[in-house]
């Protein structure tokens, strides 16, 4: 749990005529929607919801505040996963009705039943209808950031234009962070799924500050020091991308209005000064194309419009003249034109900038190493848990095309399947749908050398590199001999050269659908009743395997 670092706590609570009010309106205002939304990292339909909350935003920006609540089973990382959870959210969901994700409250009301809950499908008319509603309270904030210490100040103001229904209010502050990439199950990003409005701290506590006096005419005039920390959960902070809410309540549930501001910075020294932060690690690989991706933020005052990044891969130089727009403390990253270099078995790459007010921060430095290479025979053992169906795999070659595939399957089960790959540039692609990976695999070539292998624990998914010489495995190519014809076959599908060969027909998901031993040496395999598509058949004699492809085509 975090604790907070309030420095400093600075209010004033007084009535019209004794105070004079700097950025909060005294004009009667309709309500500003504060939408909490209820999320996760495996949440399949959670993206989806923050698109709604999105767009909502987007249509009223100065009316909408969202605040992304990373609670209960959605949200609890496993393998080395990100954790967005904060000590808050189970009880901020606590109080709503919350039975199921993405679910969200605007404004902490009840617009129907007994709950604030509301699925994401209420979302929209609930705010607009909320926007329609007078107030009784304006809320206003501001903030800043100095970056030499990563203090940030906000400034909240509150005006009552009326009553509120209760004596006492709540004032709340909460710290948001955005664009931090992270694994989610839902929205097809994998674990580069860009989270926003990423609740991180709530600076006024759980539930807010007090505020003692709710009268029409009441000034609410306070001001909150607090240092941000490098990480909340080992999660890395990024001062650029951060946001504050800051909402009155009449209770810990009613939310009259609120409001968001993104912080200003100070305290940044240089004019001129582009940071190349990292370069994007670059895989094990056997491709002889590289199209780097470097990340730069500005650590300056004015914007970078226009870069010449200068890339050295083994010593060959290039030059990409970058044009864009990177405000103060943000940062991009930036695609490198692809080009051919030199594959060795360690390799090197530097991506630097022109000098600038700071040149101890333009250059950065990896290293990356060839693939692991083997034989053109190659086995995969896969072992599936206790959810199976969430298992997919494929191999691509080098033009990227699939040329093995296999999954879903049952649970429990061990996956035996052969490769036979000609020379090239390979991928092999392990995929879970849920995002917790699954049981063990290796995949090994004939001469014993192993090219990938897991224990399980490999997430949403892994991709590995790896490169085939195309020679067979011993004696293998006197399976060379066994033919399938015609192919593609309708209802016959005929075998030569198989004598006292077993066969095993697979599916495309990795299906076993038929099995037979010692067939003659030219054999028919009935295919009529099969669906049209891409079957595989496993073929082994005398200890040896191979895999051949066949189509059927109605």
């Amino acid at each position: 749990m975090f604790k907070k670092l309030l420095l400093n706590l600075v209010f004033a609570l007084f009535g019209l005529t004794s105070f004079s009010q700097t950025i909060v309106s005294t004009s009667p205002e309709n309500q500003n929607v504060v939408l909490e939304e209820f999320t996760g990292i495996h949440c399949v339909y959670c993206p989806d919801g923050h698109a709604i909350a999105q767009a909502i935003q987007n249509a009223n920006p100065d009316r909408v505040s969202l605040i992304n609540i990373h609670q209960g089973g959605y949200a609890v990382p496993t393998g080395g996963e990100p954790d967005f959870r904060t000590p808050y959210g189970n009880a901020i969901a606590g109080q709503t009705g919350l039975t199921g994700y993405p679910s969200g409250t605007i404004n902490r009301h009840v617009f129907s039943g007994s709950n604030t809950i509301l699925d994401r499908g209420q979302w929209t008319a609930r705010a607009n209808q909320t926007m329609a509603n007078a107030s009784n309270v304006n809320v206003a904030v501001e903030a800043e950031i100095d970056v030499q210490t990563n203090i940030l100040t906000v400034h909240v103001e509150g005006y009552y234009t009326s009553n509120s229904p209760q004596s006492t209010n709540l004032l709340n502050v909460a710290l948001l962070q955005n664009n931090t990439k992270g694994p989610q199950t839902g929205g097809g990003q994998g674990n580069n799924y860009n989270h926003m409005h990423r609740l991180v701290e709530m600076i006024t506590g759980q539930w807010g500050e007090v505020i003692n006096t709710t009268t029409a005419g009441t000034f609410v005039d306070r001001t909150y020091t607090y240092t941000i920390p490098a990480a909340y959960n080992n999660v890395p902070v990024e001062i650029a991308d951060m946001e504050v809410v800051a909402f009155i309540s009449n209770t810990q549930q009613e939310i009259p209005s609120g409001s968001r501001a993104l912080p200003e910075y100070i305290g940044i020294t240089n004019n001129n000064d582009a940071f190349v932060r990292y370069i994007v690690e670059v895989p094990n690989t056997c491709n002889e194309m590289l199209a780097p991706q470097v990340n730069i933020q500005n650590l300056g005052q004015d914007p970078l419009t226009s870069l010449a990044i200068e890339y050295i891969i083994n010593g060959d130089v290039h030059t990409y003249n970058w044009t864009g727009n990177i405000t103060a403390l943000h940062n991009e990253t930036i695609d490198l034109p692809e080009v051919n270099y030199t594959l060795q078995g360690t390799n090197t790459l530097e991506v630097s900038v022109p000098n600038d007010d700071d040149n101890a921060n333009n250059n950065a430095t990896i290293s990356f190493d060839e693939a692991v290479g083997g034989t053109g025979t190659v086995y995969m053992e896969l072992h599936t848990d206790n959810w199976g169906n969430e298992c997919r795999w494929n191999i691509r070659d080098s033009s990227g095309a699939v040329i093995y595939i296999g999954g879903p399957y049952g649970n429990n089960q061990t996956i035996n399947v052969t490769f036979q790959l000609p020379a090239d540039c390979y991928s092999y692609t392990i995929l879970d749908t849920e995002g917790d990976g699954g049981g063990a695999i290796t995949l090994t070539d004939s001469d014993g050398t192993v090219i990938y292998s897991t224990n399980g624990t490999y997430g949403a998914g892994e991709i590995t590199q790896f490169s085939s010489n195309g020679i067979l495995g011993v004696n293998q190519s006197q399976l060379d001999n066994i033919s399938l014809y015609p192919n593609p076959a309708s209802t016959v599908l005929n075998l030569k050269n198989a004598e006292n060969a077993t066969i095993q027909v697979y599916d495309i998901l990795g299906k076993m659908i038929l099995s037979q031993e010692n067939i003659s040496m030219d054999a028919q395999i009935n295919v009529a009743n099969l669906q049209t598509g891409t079957y595989f058949m496993k073929i082994s004699k005398d200890n040896l395997v191979t895999t051949k492809r066949f189509l059927v085509s109605k």
